[in-house]
């Protein structure tokens, strides 16, 4: 009897701004019958205080993904050649990391993402709302930028640089994917 062949699946990290979704979205476009998951599109159980949470530690089993899992393991029955994951955990989960088969780590400079995330999220905020964003920013919020830079980045396949171009970014990737299956081959 012939094995069904398992889609590949390719897990996107990088910091809140850092250009997950578009990159996702883009290599969706160009792999062959592919399908995309989105982690902002399910409203998952995790630790109430993310700072907290990663003052004790970062423990990625707080998180309960089985929504997301649900969904993954529904794809992986398809005929697909791909699944792409806009994904923040890597492989730092225990109910995602034995179906990742590669993951990719976009390095996005801080000013970068901060900028881009200030743009989408507060486009028709008021000067207030924006300043209290960037209050955040300073007492709270780089420490979680910093924490994915400490444990996700390490653990991932490759690491792209992501301050250049959405399609130069996808086309490293999908050269790097295709690398590293060969190898595996």
């Amino acid at each position: 009897m012939e094995e069904i062949k398992k889609p590949i699946v390719i897990a996107i990290a990088s910091i809140s701004g850092g250009g997950k979704t578009t990159v996702v979205e883009k290599l969706n476009e160009e792999l062959p019958n592919s399908k995309a998951l989105f982690f902002d599109e399910y409203d998952l159980e995790g630790p109430e205080n993310v700072i907290d949470w990663m003052n004790r530690g970062s423990n990625y089993k707080e998180w309960n993904l089985t929504p997301i899992v649900k969904d993954l393991e529904e794809l992986l029955r398809e005929s697909l050649d791909y699944i792409v994951l806009d994904f923040p955990f890597s492989y730092k989960h225990a109910q995602t990391h034995s179906s990742i088969n590669f993951s990719v780590f976009i390095d996005t400079p801080l000013d970068i993402a901060l900028a881009r995330r200030t743009i989408r999220d507060f486009q028709d905020s008021s000067t207030e709302n924006i300043v209290e964003a960037m209050k955040h920013y300073n007492s709270h919020g780089r420490q979680a930028y910093l924490e994915m830079l400490y444990t996700i980045k390490p653990s991932a396949d490759f690491i792209v640089d992501g301050s250049q171009s959405v399609a130069k970014i996808a086309s490293l990737i999908v050269e790097n994917v295709s690398r590293n299956l060969s190898r595996q081959n």
